[in-house]
């Protein structure tokens, strides 16, 4: 079935839905190290002012993919991270590909020269997604970070995570 998407930028107000569909992928336990969903503060300082962007469908919110820094030194200034999240009722519906590649665009329009993702091994679709938009594998990373597991209310455990590390160099922006 063809969906009709649109992309347009994150308001505010959305702020809701995004952490609704931040919290379906943080429940994978392959989208992020996240354990929880963020409050607005928080959230708000991870990513960058823009792109923010946010798919719909019928006015409903099915996804959003945004951008923040890897660094704050100015050498890194054109290089970020991508985060990318779609609504569980909405995979594999095509609603990824429109919004990664309206965020390269967008993402180029803003000098940003290097687009990164760090994505779990396991999270097939995710990786698909960003190889067919024009990223390349560039790496494994063994063990790169430990993923926390409630137990209770006074106990948790971790496990090492390992992620493919993949990029997108722009062939227009920071030429």
């Amino acid at each position: 079935m063809a969906y009709e998407i649109s992309i347009r930028t994150f308001l505010p107000s959305d702020f809701p839905q995004v952490q609704e569909i931040y919290q379906q992928g943080i429940e994978t336990k392959n989208a992020t190290f996240e354990t929880v969903a963020p409050d607005w503060e928080i959230w708000d300082k991870k990513f960058i002012s823009h792109p923010r962007l946010v798919a719909t469908h019928n006015n409903r919110l099915v996804g959003w993919a945004m951008l923040s820094r890897v660094s704050a030194r100015e050498v890194y200034s054109g290089v970020c991270d991508v985060s990318i999240y779609i609504h569980n009722e909405f995979k594999e519906m095509g609603v990824g590909k429109k919004l990664l590649n309206e965020l390269i665009i967008q993402s180029e329009q803003n000098n940003v020269w290097t687009l990164q993702a760090g994505i779990f091994p396991e999270n097939i679709a995710s990786i698909n997604l960003h190889l067919k938009c024009g990223f390349r594998n560039v790496g494994y990373r063994e063990k790169i970070g430990k993923m926390y597991y409630v137990l209770n209310h006074s106990e948790r455990e971790y496990k090492w995570r390992d992620t493919i590390l993949l990029e997108r160099r722009s062939k227009k922006a920071g030429i």
